[in-house]
């Protein structure tokens, strides 16, 4: 079948618009996808900046929604579903059968670098292979081939179209707050930026009664944290003893947890010094210099890990976090604009400037 995509050729190129053809039909275990809407994460943007390590060109996009069209049957999805798509995992290795698809061992080989072997590929007009699916789905297109077991059954009755972040941006940031964390009533969170994953880990704690503060540059952002409930805290802020202080001021004395979704080695040393004994700082953000910690950062059980897509199953957290959206208690819809799958180049250059916290792309209607 021929249809729409958004290609990205290399490192330095805008998006084209171009047909692409999928031979193949679903498989065993797979789905045909009509996409409604596909979230723009900046894993995806980050292609540029791999270093050749994830293979161009190719058609990006991992924040997918829409329509089931086909299955290959040893599923229980059926033609009309409808699905939010997330990241892909063996399903068979010992962390998948552990609940913790995240550390899946084939993670990076699944999504990252090359996809599965027996995934059809995606050509261009001029019969030339593009890259193996990204993250299980490249959904910056009218329609993805996916496994089953990455595509959550949601109501139809919802906003199909502005669903797709919540398989991967949104998913990390509230997983970070409900799963790893496990934060709760009497709990106290620092997010340092007010993105995407920022905001909804904001909103996230908000459902759970955590009292946050929210640290991010930009005035923008500080409000929409504070509209969701935390307590606005600009990055610059030096007086009265530093950020370290002003935030133990803010928590009564130090915050149990702290997520990081800027990778800035001089607000995660902050930020570990203002942890209470035994604190956690999560990092999701990654980093692309050797992180250097100061002095005493560690100290008094204070840990540091790393948190892949909020430590969570997607097929339990998504369902979650919509019955949560449908209480006014997760409006993350507040966060979305869309643009027209045509347009991705200007909602690259939205995001890249602030305009925008979380683009979604629309692809225009299957023709015939």
């Amino acid at each position: 079948m021929q249809f729409t995509a958004a290609v990205l050729r290399g490192p330095d190129t805008p998006f084209t618009i171009e047909d692409v053809t999928l031979d193949d039909e679903p498989g065993p275990g797979e789905v045909l996808v009509r996409i409604a809407g596909g979230g723009l994460c900046r894993t995806d943007l980050a292609v540029r900046r791999s270093g050749g390590r994830s293979p161009l060109p190719a058609v990006l996009g991992h924040e997918g929604s829409g329509t089931v069209v086909s299955s290959g049957g040893g599923t229980d999805l059926a033609a009309g579903d409808h699905v939010v798509l997330s990241f892909d995992s063996c399903g068979s290795c010992p962390h998948c059968r552990g609940a913790a698809p995240a550390y899946c061992e084939s993670f990076a080989a699944l999504n990252l670098f090359g996809g599965r072997e027996s995934a059809p590929r995606l050509t261009d007009a001029a019969g030339a292979a593009l890259a193996p699916r990204w993250f299980g789905q490249s959904s910056f297109a009218a329609y993805a081939l996916v496994e089953a077991r990455n595509a959550v059954r949601v109501d139809r009755s919802l906003p199909l179209e502005l669903l797709g972040p919540l398989g991967c941006g949104f998913l990390t940031g509230a997983g970070a707050v409900l799963h790893t964390f496990a934060a709760g009533p009497g709990d106290t969170l620092v997010v340092l930026g007010a993105g995407a994953v920022g905001l909804a880990a904001v909103m996230a704690a908000g459902a759970a009664g955590v009292t946050t503060v929210a640290v991010d540059r930009h005035p923008q952002r500080l409000s929409l944290a504070e509209r969701f409930g935390a307590l606005p805290l600009p990055a610059d802020a030096a007086d009265g003893g530093g950020l370290p202080e002003r935030i133990r001021r803010l928590t009564d004395g130090g915050a149990r947890y702290a997520l990081d979704t800027t990778a800035s080695p001089a607000l995660i040393n902050d930020t570990l010094r203002a942890l209470r004994p035994t604190g956690t700082l999560g990092l999701v953000a990654r980093l692309h210099a050797p992180l250097a910690l100061e002095p005493g950062t560690l100290d008094r059980g204070r840990l540091l890990r790393h948190i892949c897509e909020g430590d969570a199953v997607p097929a339990l957290l998504i369902p979650r976090l919509l019955r949560l959206w449908q209480a006014g208690r997760f409006p993350f819809d507040q966060l979305i604009r869309t643009y027209p799958l045509a347009d991705i180049n200007r909602a690259e250059r939205d995001c890249d400037e602030g305009r925008v916290v979380k683009p979604v792309l629309i692809p225009a209607a299957p023709r015939g």
